[in-house]
């Protein structure tokens, strides 16, 4: 039996035949996170990049005068690691936390080559969740340098509901570029 969260993500993005599938899948390892446990430090070359099977995750960095700013979120069916370091094999600059406990399926750098030079569509799928992720960075960008805090916060909330309920309003805040404080203000309304 094989993660059917995964496969169908798989299934989901390219034309695979259950061979396939299996193939993709028995290079992935399951493993549970407790909460606050990091699995990418700054310093350690992120070997692996995780599928969150449950749960909750973030990537953040620190900045000179000690705050957490949150560089990425993911939840069930979303992807993380430090992608700089993952893919140019260097030493991290993110840590990447579960914000709860969580289910994850790791696939190593070294494995994920093997996948691409077994079969050209397992190039084309990743090829396909770096281009999505790649254009979700940039939609952010564009915002955090065009919209209000207001209108960061309510598109946030209204593109991903399920962050709002799992994941801690100060996490969110740094995600969007805002106090704490300045957020809890939008969410009740007393702009």
């Amino acid at each position: 039996m094989y993660n059917t969260g995964l496969a169908d993500f798989l299934s989901s993005r390219i034309e695979v035949n259950d061979t396939e599938i299996q193939d993709f899948l028995k290079m992935f390892v399951s493993r549970s996170v407790r909460k606050k446990q990091l699995i990418v430090q700054p310093g350690f070359t992120a070997s692996k990049r995780f599928y969150i099977v449950d749960g909750a995750l973030r990537s953040f960095v620190i900045n000179e005068s000690g705050q957490e700013i949150t560089i990425a979120l993911a939840v069930k069916d979303w992807w993380i690691t430090d992608y700089n370091s993952y893919i140019y094999q260097q030493p991290a600059t993110l840590f990447v936390e579960a914000l709860s406990h969580s289910v994850i399926m790791e696939l190593s750098f070294d494995d994920e080559k093997y996948l691409k030079q077994l079969n050209p569509k397992y190039e084309s799928f990743f090829r396909i969740i770096a281009e999505r992720g790649l254009a979700a960075q940039q939609r952010r960008m564009i915002a955090l340098h065009t919209q209000t805090a207001v209108q960061r916060y309510e598109n946030f909330a209204r593109q991903y509901p399920q962050f709002i309920q799992e994941i801690p309003q100060y996490i969110i805040a740094s995600f969007l570029g805002m106090s704490t404080e300045f957020l809890s203000k939008i969410r009740n309304n007393k702009l």
